[in-house]
């Protein structure tokens, strides 16, 4: 070959790649083909010419172009390397791995090949592999801002919030303005809880990016965790015009309005969100959670679209092949595992802690699956008494569920529900030989993955309930709640109205539970109790809008403002607790009863009413009365209700009495004995294990 044509082909490589280099990819092409019609094995021109079919979309002809390239020359590492990529977008995460591995057994320092092999690692779920991969690859480019980037995002998935937030502020010291940095940062903010500097990063990025969807609507969210929630609202509304199938923004607009009482209008948009996304998974559990503050929807609607989620997105998951291979001794030491979002300062540790803490060891081993992406000092504590925990979060069902099967569970106890951060898809797998629904949801799962639900005779007489739940309804004797409560709350201040003047009736519950039918027999209270107020503590009430909504559903009914006390978030426990100290009586709101707030209201000595309904949401206050003998608070009826209220209202030494009495009644009483609570919790346990091993 002549020297001339030898330098018109290196002449014609190096101008393809200054076109490819500056975008110019049609005559990029045209060059490398030239290329090619002299030389057909060139492995340069086929290369980047798969590189150019790939930028095109023609990741098949990308794939063969590469293996071209390579079959010339063999050592070719930034082949390898897109040939991996291609790969990659053609899902073949096998094949793909491979030629990555292959590019950095050629050249060990390619720290895009790294980068690339990490991001195949955690496609394949193999996590920590893949954070070396970017830990590799920035030890060799340290301001590689994209390794940066992907080692945030999978270390703030696992938890690491403080670690996630460095790698991105360093991504951004290397790429300032650029908006998906800005948004990842605020969603570490956000998960870490600091909700100003999270709102601080989202607006970057849409100052930025205005279109930015899901900037917009993650805003929502911090939004609405600092009580700002009309403005919440808003950013919800605005990523839902630029993308009308924003499914997820739909679901959280919806949990907002849900929250400001407005669940009728929330559930709306959760339907239409699952029009667009079928397979919504927490979207759909979110529409079952709402359906049970609805009064008008019977219990037997609420089962069917219980059965309708199991359906959809639960029972394809459940195989008889992974029928755990537990033995089936009966009487042998089990294995508990106890799964929850809420193993942190919240209502439902409450009522698990004293249970892990009584559970006899030698017939028990315990073992927790903790959802918690912020852990607290709650988290510690509980970890402290469990035998066994593991943090799930950032894990995906099917790798819970095999967690759950590697470690034996004999019997697995979901604490969720369909309420938030759930884990009702990994119980789908049926990790464990037995599983059981309690305590953190009120209402059946609908899944046939779910063998029991515990409960009472009081929250679920024998009858339709039995019908309407898909699990077999266990009913422990003691009452299916025991409560721990807070030994550093201040203790029951002396009756307000001794000071006042007049009588406090209050209610701390969640605003969802405030539906119209509430609002109107809590008026009608007020008026048969001249001069009485109304104290209500809720997160949701900091708004300035949702504020005024509430004076304005009042004075609908004839309740002048000032009868009105209205309490938003308060800093502390302490803050929250000695509120109380300005209620005399608290209302249990209906058709969904309160279950902490009772509990806490009467531990700091103020007696609570509550309506006896048709359900278990609306019956859990009759089921805490019943456990420390308080029946004749329990009203059969909205007229009985607010005539029970006004006549306690009206026996002011029958209420001092009781805020000096009601907390060692609490002490004594069947709630609060975790012994005996958690015996008879055992005791079923046992019950139920026997029964599988006679099945065996």
């Amino acid at each position: 070959m002549s020297y001339k044509k030898i330098h018109s082909r290196t002449k014609m490589l190096q101008l393809a790649m200054q076109n490819l280099q500056a975008g110019d990819l049609q005559q990029a092409e045209t060059l490398y083909r030239q290329v090619l019609a002299q030389i057909p094995n060139n492995a340069e021109a086929n290369h980047f010419l798969g590189v150019i079919a790939c930028q095109h979309g023609r990741f098949e002809t990308g794939v063969r172009l590469m293996r071209k390239a390579i079959k010339a020359r063999p050592d070719y590492a930034e082949a390898h390397k897109n040939l991996g990529k291609a790969l990659k977008e053609l899902k073949l995460l096998d094949e793909a791995l491979i030629s990555f591995q292959k590019a950095l057994s050629i050249r060990p320092d390619h720290a895009e090949a790294l980068n690339d092999l990490g991001n195949v690692f955690y496609e394949l779920r193999r996590v920590d592999e893949a954070i070396s991969c970017f830990r590799k690859s920035l030890a060799i480019r340290p301001d590689f801002f994209i390794a940066l980037n992907n080692l945030g995002n999978i270390l703030q998935e696992k938890g690491f919030l403080e670690e996630a937030i460095t790698c991105f502020e360093k991504a951004l010291a290397v790429k300032p303005g650029f908006p998906v940095l800005y948004f990842n940062l605020g969603n570490a903010l956000k998960d870490k809880g600091s909700f100003n500097e999270a709102v601080a990063y989202y607006k970057k990025a849409i100052a930025i990016k205005p279109d930015y969807a899901e900037a917009l609507n993650n805003l929502g969210i911090a939004l609405k965790e600092l009580g700002q929630l009309e403005e919440a609202a808003l950013f919800y509304h605005k990523a839902i015009a630029i993308t009308p199938d924003y499914a997820e923004a739909m679901s959280n607009l919806c949990v907002l309005l849900g929250s400001q009482a407005k669940v009728e209008e929330a559930l709306a948009y959760l339907r239409k969100a699952l029009r667009y996304k079928p397979d919504f998974t927490i979207g759909h559990s979110n529409v079952l959670y709402l359906m049970n503050y609805v009064g008008k929807l019977s219990q037997k609607e609420i089962y069917e679209e219980s059965l309708r989620w199991d359906t959809q997105h639960a029972k394809a998951l459940l195989h008889p092949s992974q029928a755990s291979g537990n033995k089936p001794d009966a009487e042998r030491k089990l294995r508990i595992g106890y799964v929850s979002p809420d193993f942190r300062d919240h209502s439902v540790a409450y009522f698990v802690e004293p249970v892990i803490q009584a559970h006899n060891r030698e017939a028990l081993e315990i073992f927790c699956y903790a959802n918690v992406n912020k852990p607290d000092m709650v988290t510690e504590r509980l970890k402290a008494l469990a035998d066994h925990w593991s943090f799930i979060a950032g894990n995906n069902a099917t790798e819970i569920a095999e967690k759950i099967r590697l470690d034996e569970i004999d019997i697995l106890v979901d604490l969720a529900g369909h309420s938030l951060n759930n884990s009702l898809l990994a119980f789908a797998h049926k990790p464990a030989p037995i599983q059981i629904s309690w305590l953190g949801y009120p209402n059946t799962t609908g899944m046939q993955a779910m063998d029991y639900r515990l409960t009472d005779a009081v929250a679920d007489p024998v009858g339709d309930a039995d019908r309407l739940h898909s699990e077999k309804l266990v009913r422990l004797e003691n009452g299916f709640l025991c409560y721990g409560a807070d030994k550093s709350a201040p203790a029951p201040a002396k009756p307000p109205f001794l000071q006042q003047g007049y009588i406090t009736f209050g209610s701390f519950n969640n605003l969802a539970k405030l539906g119209p039918e509430v609002v109107q027999s809590w008026a009608e209270i007020l008026r048969n109790v001249p001069g009485s107020h109304l104290l209500l503590k809720s997160k949701q009430l900091s708004d300035a809008a949702t504020h005024r909504r509430f004076l304005h559903l009042f004075a609908e009914q004839g309740i002048d403002p000032s009868r009105l006390k209205l309490y938003g978030w308060l800093p502390d426990k302490d803050g929250h607790l000695g509120l109380y100290s300005r209620v005399d009586i608290a209302l249990d709101p209906f058709p969904y009863n309160g279950t902490t707030t009772t509990c806490e209201a009467m531990w700091m000595g103020v007696p609570v009413v509550t309506l006896l309904g048709d359900r278990h949401v609306g019956r859990v206050g009759a089921s805490i009365m019943h456990q420390i003998g308080l029946e004749e608070f329990v009203a059969s009826s909205i007229e009985n209700y607010v005539q029970l209220a006004a006549a306690i209202a009206r026996d002011q030494e029958r209420l001092a009495g009781m805020r000096k009495s009601l907390r060692q009644r609490l002490l004594e009483s069947k709630l609060m004995d975790k012994r005996l609570f958690t015996k008879t919790l055992e005791s079923a346990y046992r019950q139920m294990w026997r029964k599988y091993c006679e099945s065996m």
